[in-house]
């Protein structure tokens, strides 16, 4: 398993710090409250795990506590600590990891997200775990989208098949597949408009994208990676759902970690999407993307 080390735990000092520490603090105490959880329930919302995953996270800890005979707060803590494991680990495996001729990543989100250079992190990762990759710049309403993705391409050493700003975007991922398949590549990842005039054509482009791509090779796209900004809470989660809904997306990357205090997101995507956090971003370097491991999350949470 990946082990995050030092870099998630510095990532995570802003979240650690304003909430989690405070958290805690509170099982510091030597004795069980009802005032206890009163204080953890508005900590957690603090943190932005959500009102409904709150609630359900403190009734499942205080169930524990109760069936288990547990007093001490730190053995209170414990519980915590694999509840919220717990929240996190109901995923199912990455489509990546399967044998195929070729497998196709859809990456969607809104502009400002992070999603293209996400792209880039995510070719760089993928190409370290010697995989050949190709990039499609199929974010055709934005040049400075193509000529960004081109940049982060060249960092990565990685192939980006654009065509000129305003193409068919489909067009792009047809070329882009063909490319791949005639040069042999593992993976293709396609970058995406993060905006046109309305939210139904911006779903409905990245459903023909979905079809073209599934016209190519057999079940494409694999994945389909929502990027979110961890900086806007919940207000990401929105987003999510509304991708979720429209384009069946299968796991999340998000973005931006290293710059928020909203860490607790990660529990709300969980347990309110039933789609799994594949990896989070924790710096501007074209390598400053993990694959993401609950334990070592929760425990970076409450430990600096």
């Amino acid at each position: 398993m990946f082990n995050f080390g030092s870099k998630l735990k510095e990532s995570l000092t802003r979240t650690r710090n304003s909430v989690f520490g405070q958290i805690s603090s509170l099982f510091g105490a030597s004795q069980i409250t009802d005032e206890l959880w009163d204080d953890l329930e508005a900590l957690l919302i603090q943190a932005d795990v959500g009102v409904e995953t709150t609630t359900t996270l403190v009734e499942r800890v205080r169930d524990r506590v109760r069936k288990e005979g547990v007093t001490q707060t730190s053995q209170a803590q414990v519980i915590l600590k694999e509840e919220m494991k717990a929240l996190l680990n109901g995923s199912t495996p990455s489509a990546v990891d399967q044998k195929r001729i070729l497998t196709v990543i859809l990456v969607v989100g809104v502009n400002g997200s992070g999603k293209t250079t996400t792209i880039a992190k995510l070719a760089n990762y993928y190409q370290k775990q010697g995989k050949k990759v190709v990039l499609a710049a199929a974010d055709t309403f934005r040049a400075a989208a193509i000529d960004q993705l081109k940049i982060w391409g060249d960092r990565a050493g990685v192939q980006v098949i654009s065509h000129q700003p305003n193409a068919d975007p489909g067009a792009v991922v047809f070329d882009a597949i063909k490319s791949a398949l005639a040069r042999k590549a593992d993976m293709v990842i396609i970058d995406t408009a993060g905006r046109l005039h309305t939210k139904f054509n911006l779903m409905r482009e990245l459903e023909k994208l979905k079809e073209i791509a599934r016209k190519q090779v057999h079940a494409a796209p694999h994945e389909t990676l929502l990027v979110l900004d961890a900086t806007t809470g919940q207000n990401a989660l929105a987003q999510a759902k509304h991708f979720k809904d429209a384009v069946n997306t299968t796991g999340v990357v998000l973005t931006k970690l290293d710059g928020t205090a909203k860490g607790g997101m990660v529990f709300a995507i969980g347990k309110e999407l039933g789609v799994p956090v594949r990896f989070i971003g924790l710096g501007e370097k074209v390598e400053d993307l993990m694959p993401f491991d609950a334990e070592a999350f929760v425990n970076g949470l409450f430990d600096g």
